[in-house]
């Protein structure tokens, strides 16, 4: 009996000591909590590698003015300023023997307070066709921009061969323009850059991903192989007018499929036959017919979720104008305050702060 109380007196000691401790811990506590943090997590910096492939986040760019012959320098300074963010990549086009990149794109992607990449789309067979290309008649058109690049432009920049080439496609045997003539040019032309010591070109092909051309027997021939192509581009456009072409959002333009709904989707069908390629979508834009001014934000605002579902997308590049080349749509990004707005929402995401290494 003696040996049971005693026992208990011991418990109930233990009990009363830890009461007291918790008691003493928790008074502690609330007299002096507990020191915050001395720092917040980090933020992940994204920055781009060799294959100016940003680790994480999204590339933003623009081509503006387009159709128009402002200078496209100084309208994309104006869009930066309308948008409320840079670009970090700077879309220009050229042609033939035009001599590129001109000073002002070299002043554009050379000025530290804003690093800009040149993305450049070059019509290399303008004059001439694809097959003579590849066939080495325009050897002293490409190894004259060799030249240039060795000696006046050592900056990494994305260069496009003739964008939406499927537009250009001539399906008749021994017309120089078939889609496999299209495959041997773009060979030929970064084969030779390469042998004359263009190290810093990043290859770019820029798909128009059309359904009509994606039915085409001959679409597939394009592709000219993944040791000369460094990522896949996708040119496409949605309109905001309900009942309008192609009127949807950013899913839709990455997602036709060949006319009769048949095979993957553009962005399914680059990442299952490609798939160690990123992906740019080196023009997309949202428009409506001009004069008839509808909300474009639903367009806008759908961006971001696809860019969530869709890793593969390392770059997009809007296309801005009044105008198109048809001169009957309006893909601006002002073209009511509303729209601007929107528009302003989706460039101020920090998905798009990427650095350029």
């Amino acid at each position: 009996m003696g040996r049971k109380v005693q026992k208990v007196v011991t418990m109930v000691g233990a009990l009363l000591a830890g009461t007291t401790a918790v008691i003493g811990a928790a008074s502690a506590a609330h007299a002096a909590p507990a020191a915050p943090a001395t720092a917040k997590a980090k933020t992940k910096t994204c920055v781009t590698n060799n294959k100016l492939v940003p680790s994480c986040g999204v590339l933003w760019g623009a081509a503006a003015g387009g159709f128009t012959t402002a200078p496209r320098d100084a309208e994309l300074k104006k869009w930066e300023k309308l948008s409320g963010r840079d670009a970090s990549i700077f879309h220009t086009y050229h042609k033939g023997d035009e001599v590129f990149p001109t000073n002002s794109e070299i002043a554009m992607t050379t000025d530290p307070a804003h690093p800009r990449v040149l993305l450049v789309n070059w019509k290399i067979a303008y004059g001439s066709t694809w097959a003579k290309v590849a066939a080495g008649q325009q050897d002293k058109r490409i190894d004259a921009f060799a030249q240039r690049i060795k000696t006046t432009y050592p900056q990494k920049f994305y260069l496009v061969l003739n964008h939406e080439p499927e537009n250009d496609v001539i399906a008749r045997k021994g017309s120089g323009m078939e889609a496999k003539d299209f495959a041997a040019m773009y060979r030929h032309t970064i084969t030779r850059l390469r042998a004359h010591g263009v190290t810093n070109a990043v290859n770019v092909l820029a798909y128009m991903g059309n359904e009509k051309w994606m039915a085409q027997s001959w679409w597939k021939d394009l592709y000219p192989g993944d040791d000369v192509v460094d990522w896949m581009g996708l040119d496409s456009y949605v309109s905001a007018e309900k009942g309008y072409y192609h009127y949807g959002q950013f899913a839709d333009l990455l997602d036709r499929k060949a006319s009769g709904g048949k095979g993957l989707g553009w962005y399914d069908w680059a990442t299952t036959h490609h798939a160690s390629k990123p992906i740019m979508i080196a023009e997309w834009g949202v428009y409506h017919r001009i004069g008839h001014p509808v909300d474009k934000s639903a367009g806008y605002n759908s961006v971001l979720p696809e860019l969530a579902k869709r890793p593969n997308i390392k770059a997009i590049v809007y296309f801005d104008t009044k105008h198109d080349d048809q001169g009957d749509r309006d893909i601006s990004i002002d073209s009511t305050p509303g729209n601007l707005a929107a528009f302003k929402k989706l460039a101020a995401n920090p998905i798009f702060n990427v650095k350029i290494a």
